[in-house]
């Protein structure tokens, strides 16, 4: 039986590793073996935003196994097979300095391979190859201590309020937004976003009417323009959406024009949104020093995993900038749940295929965190091996 906010919920049973309790003091886990998958991930339906096409999604599962049997999973995405390849053949380069050494000490291992990694930059590529062994090594810590993350980063809920992501494309037409709206409610969400960045603005507001009219007054609606329109574009459309009392405009302008951005954060009501596309918490700080954003959106892959990624939530809360992640539902559940500063999980379908299990959208908007130890989610190689691609 699920219990509501107000009680704790019973923890699954233990996890079956062969060494029981991880003491202090005792002999620390170490870490035997990386190993790497890729999977193609085919869409229903090429999509389409205001500078992507996107048909596939090629995803990198890697698994860190450890001398004492239990493992932990992490994943990363690209679009496109060959990009991948490059992230994992990064990934594989850095599997020397990992064997042997010990998956609680997540610190140590993020800073070595971050400093391992200066000549290839410490943006871009290194980071996506850094955030999967990261991840898989919180799945393990969680594991080992039989709790959920967001228990042990600290828990703040148990519920986490979501917003539709995975429609309301740039390439739906008004009939098609209207309808795939309406099913987004049905399936019980209370807030979706909707894709601009039409060559006309008056194209985009007509977009957004036909959105709003299909779901009524109450439901939050959040508008994504992918970096694609240029500042007068979006000082011109963003005027226009102040009557439309939005959740937030994310990503008018490219990500590094902190300049336009932080120019149109001041001239308009509507809260701005960005930051998915930054790297680490250097990254945000600097956006956050030119006041570029209302809201921001950290990525995990970007973060480099959990533990960059809960740094850059303490420099949010030290700004009080709320915060909202970027896709990676499954595993930034754990993120918003333990943060008072997070406003949302964006619900995206596309790694669903992933995992053996589901996530379910409450009739209230939201996600009931997994009580399942670690990131709670595990691959499923039944379903993925022939899906597989070479590497």
């Amino acid at each position: 039986m699920r219990a509501n906010n107000n009680h704790h919920r019973e923890l699954s049973a233990p996890f079956p590793w062969t060494g029981g309790p991880r003491q202090q003091g005792g002999r620390a886990l170490r870490i035997s073996d990386i190993e790497l998958a890729a999977v193609d991930l085919q869409l229903d339906r090429p999509l389409r935003t205001a500078i992507h096409e996107i048909s596939t999604v090629s995803c990198l599962l890697l698994t860190v196994r450890t001398d004492e049997g239990v493992s932990g999973e992490g994943y990363g995405f690209c679009f496109g097979i060959d990009r991948l390849r490059s992230i994992a053949q990064l990934a594989a380069s850095l599997k020397p300095k990992l064997i042997g050494r010990d998956p609680f000490q997540v610190e140590a291992l993020w800073s070595d391979l971050f400093r391992h990694l200066n000549f290839c930059g410490q943006a871009g590529l290194a980071l996506h190859a850094m955030t999967p062994i990261d991840v898989a090594c919180w799945d393990i810590i969680g594991k080992v201590a039989n709790q959920p993350l967001y228990r042990l980063f600290g828990a703040h809920r148990d519920r986490v309020p979501v917003y539709a992501s995975g429609g309301l494309w740039l390439s739906s037409g008004l009939d098609e937004l209207r309808q795939e709206a309406r099913t987004f409610v049905d399936q019980g969400f209370k807030a979706m976003k909707l894709r601009l960045g039409s060559p006309r603005w008056q194209d985009d507001i007509a977009r957004i009417e036909a959105v709003r009219d299909a779901i009524g007054p109450d439901i939050a609606l959040m508008v994504d323009a992918n970096q694609g329109l240029t500042p007068a574009h979006a000082l011109r459309l963003g005027r226009a959406l102040e009557a439309f009392e939005l959740v937030w405009f994310e990503e008018p302008v490219p990500t590094w024009n902190d300049e336009g951005s932080a120019a149109l954060a001041a001239a308009l009501d509507t809260p701005i949104a960005s930051g998915e596309t930054e790297y680490t918490r250097y990254g945000l700080k600097r956006q956050i020093q030119a006041r570029a954003a209302d809201i921001l959106m950290p990525d995990l892959q970007r973060m480099g995993g959990y533990t960059e990624f809960r740094k850059a939530i303490g420099l949010m809360a030290a700004h009080d900038l709320p915060f909202s992640p970027h896709i990676f539902t499954e595993h930034s559940l754990h993120l918003v749940a333990s943060s008072a500063g997070a406003i949302h999980a964006e619900h995206m379908p596309w790694f669903g295929p992933l995992f053996r299990e589901a996530m379910a959208v409450e009739t209230d908007g939201t996600i009931l965190v997994p009580d399942r130890p670690g990131v709670g989610f595990t691959f499923d190689w039944d379903r993925l091996d022939p899906m597989r691609a070479a590497l």
